[in-house]
């Protein structure tokens, strides 16, 4: 299934059936009156977040959602029966802005979670609404309410504890799926990732988290170079990013620097999320040139980077288990306390 992140769809509300005029004619029953019914009330357009989908492509190939017309009002004080309503169902993470793309209108964060975008118009009284002890013969009902219109966008920003950033061919797909069940496309080529990839890591029973996989990042992208920043928004709820540098490059700093400068200059608080910074691919590198570009990247950084590999697997938990630790202490789920017994333990990832 292809990945679609956004969608600019167009809703309506169904208007509201007309009230009925109608007067009372029986056989063998002496007085009349009006008994026109109500008119039935316009549907609704309603989002709801669901489980199991990641992507909007449905709102692709349909971007026009209309709910029911409320039926008109008949004799015998019938009243129409209301439209049907639309229910729109997204990814959890998804949100809705308005025509501009900037006003948030809801943001669909957890699952189950219901919001109407757009009322339907009420149905029209009938005639029977109107009579009274001066007019017992009213002629007139009222039409029903219209709906409301508008153009909307969808975005959607995926919900993941860890976010995994890096140049192209930082090795973040090739970590990914030896942390996870993932199988996300590796090759040896820029931008073999063109859409964000998640995966579930479970390092025990009770310790699972969620990572998502960004596409690279290259210098230039805040201001549209390359695939641009689109896809940092899947990283904006996460509570901790793992930077993945490329050990085998030349120049490991300008690479830890260009993505810091990318995630400054997008903003929306991603360069102060908590950040694991680690050298990957450490296997293709001797043990003199490890020491040397680790001494290289604490230093631009301001503190010592951790090795790993995603091929052999090297220092991969030990990441995972520092990762597990910001993302009990983004959630909240560690103490002041049980912190400072961590330092005072000598605890170590």
């Amino acid at each position: 299934m292809k990945f679609l992140d956004q969608a600019k769809i167009y809703i309506r509300s169904g208007n509201g059936g007309g009230g009925a005029v109608s007067f009372r004619r029986e056989k063998y029953i002496e007085y009349g009156g009006p008994d026109g019914g109500d008119g039935g009330r316009g549907g609704d357009v309603w989002i709801e977040a669901v489980e199991g989908l990641n992507t909007l492509i449905d709102y692709r190939y349909q971007q026009h959602f209309k709910a029911g017309t409320g039926e008109h009002g008949r004799g015998r004080n019938m009243h129409g029966g209301a439209g049907k309503d639309v229910v729109l169902k997204v990814p959890v993470g998804t949100q809705v802005l308005d025509e501009d793309k900037e006003t948030l209108i809801a943001d669909m964060d957890h699952a189950g979670k219901r919001v109407r975008l757009a009322e339907g118009g009420n149905g029209g009284w009938g005639n029977d609404r109107f009579k009274g002890p001066i007019n017992r013969a009213p002629k007139h009902a009222n039409p029903g309410q219209e709906g409301h219109e508008a153009w909307i966008w969808l975005r959607l920003k995926l919900i993941a504890d860890v976010g995994l950033v890096g140049l192209p061919n930082a090795g973040k797909s090739t970590f990914l799926a030896a942390v996870s069940a993932a199988r996300p496309k590796i090759a040896d080529y820029p931008f073999t990732t063109l859409a964000p990839n998640l995966g579930v890591v479970d390092l025990s029973p009770n310790e699972r988290f969620v990572i998502a996989d960004i596409p690279g990042l290259i210098e230039g992208a805040s201001e549209g170079a390359g695939l641009g920043t689109r896809f940092l928004g899947h990283v904006e709820r996460s509570g901790v990013l793992i930077h993945l540098v490329d050990a085998t490059q030349d120049d490991v700093v300008a690479a830890y620097r260009t993505i810091r400068e990318e995630l400054a200059a997008y903003g929306e608080g991603l360069a102060d999320k908590a950040e694991i910074l680690a050298l990957n691919k450490v296997d293709a590198l001797t043990d003199e040139d490890r020491a040397l570009k680790a001494e290289e990247l604490a230093e631009a950084a301001g503190h010592a980077p951790m090795l790993v590999s995603g091929v052999s697997g090297e220092g991969v938990r030990e990441l995972l288990r520092a990762a597990w630790r910001e993302v009990r202490i983004s959630r909240g789920e560690l103490s002041d306390d049980d912190l400072s017994n961590e330092e005072d333990s000598g605890w170590t990832p």
